[in-house]
């Protein structure tokens, strides 16, 4: 897998995350209370600039309130880029 090909998946699992939270209408406030961490340091996730433990990827998940499969699961979003 080229650097670049792993760059995109990272970011679309980000993305992934991004869109779940804005369709539940929560804030990057309000998962970063969640989650203990501050809003910029949330921010960085949402971009991708930030690598995250699978620990903190399931925490995220539970916070969404779906299995984690969702949140990786970036074949559509791999195919509309």
């Amino acid at each position: 897998m080229t650097s670049n090909h792993l760059n995109t998946r990272v970011k679309a699992v980000a993305a992934n995350i991004r869109n779940k939270r804005e369709e539940l209408n929560y804030t990057q406030e309000y998962l970063a209370a969640k989650l203990n961490i501050s809003q910029n340091a949330y921010s960085k996730i949402e971009l991708g600039y930030t690598k995250i433990t699978l620990e903190r990827l399931f925490q995220i998940a539970e916070v969404l309130e779906i299995p984690i499969i969702d949140l990786i699961n970036t074949t559509g979003a791999e195919a509309a880029q």
